[in-house]
């Protein structure tokens, strides 16, 4: 595990990393983070669409009025989040096929644009892994709790249908560029079913969940960017045909413009979200 400084002047917090077990690496976007903030400047977070479902177990204050513990599905616009006085959490980042393994087969798809109580959504397993995981001594034991759970589910749960997961593959590995009809042809489907069945089994249409890979490809290179940005060959770089093609996707997805989007961003990658209008 590594540990380091979240943020710096508008924010007081620590990120802590664990390595998921490779028995449910297969499941994650990412590893596991325990995330912890004391102190801030601002009330809330910006989240734009992600391409992943997020697990958190809050173990200290809730976020606002969510859940303790709660799962977010994908979404096709931004969220505003607001923040507790102190944020104590562990976050989990499923990738949508393995949401699908680890919630039984139930349709992804409904729950996308909402958050759901854990305890809701699994009965008593949820509630287990609260308590386990709020009464772990470390971030260590959080993680491997985590670990174990996922782990059970999947191996309990059944397998996405494989031309999903191909175009899946596809779509993320092709940064979202890549033609629906095209796709269809490869999996051998019609148009029309590979749209059903894979909203039912990502929580998204391939074509909206490929715009949001594009999206979130360009927030990566933005991060890595050196200012001044240059905004033309970015969105060139990463298939817009011009400014104002990316300019839309960042209301829509963001709720702000290019430029503000800049202001927002506090170190560690976090953007403030007080101020715009959103969902949560």
């Amino acid at each position: 595990m590594e540990s380091g400084p979240e943020g710096g002047a508008a924010s007081d917090a620590t990120r802590i990393e664990g390595c998921a077990h490779p028995s449910v690496r297969a499941l994650l976007a990412r590893d596991h983070v325990g995330f912890t903030e004391t102190a801030r400047t601002f009330g809330s977070w910006l989240l734009p669409p992600p391409t992943s479902i997020t697990l958190i177990i809050n173990v200290g204050e809730t976020f606002g009025e969510l859940p303790a513990a709660f799962v977010a599905g994908l979404d096709d616009t931004y969220s505003v989040v607001t923040l507790g006085a102190a944020v104590s959490c562990v976050d989990v980042k499923l990738s949508p096929l393995g949401a699908y393994r680890v919630l039984g087969g139930m349709a992804v798809s409904e729950l996308t644009g909402a958050t759901v109580d854990l305890s809701a959504l699994l009965g008593n397993p949820g509630r287990r892994l609260l308590e386990s995981v709020r009464g772990a001594p470390d971030w260590s034991g959080r993680f491997t709790l985590l670990d174990r759970f996922l782990a059970g589910r999947a191996q309990a749960g059944p397998q996405p249908r494989p031309e999903v997961a191909h175009v899946w593959r596809r779509l993320v590995n092709g940064a979202g560029r890549v033609s629906i009809g095209a796709l269809a042809a490869e999996v051998g489907w019609s148009h029309k079913h590979l749209i059903t069945k894979f909203t039912q089994q990502v929580g998204l249409a391939p074509r909206t969940l490929g715009r949001i890979v594009r999206f979130n490809g360009l927030l990566r290179r933005l991060q890595r960017s050196v200012e001044p940005v240059r905004w033309s060959e970015l969105a060139q770089a990463c298939g817009y045909y011009d400014q104002a093609h990316l300019d839309r996707d960042f209301r829509e997805f963001a709720g702000t413009t290019p430029t503000e989007f800049l202001t927002r961003r506090v170190p560690g990658g976090s953007l403030v979200g007080d101020g715009v209008g959103g969902r949560r």
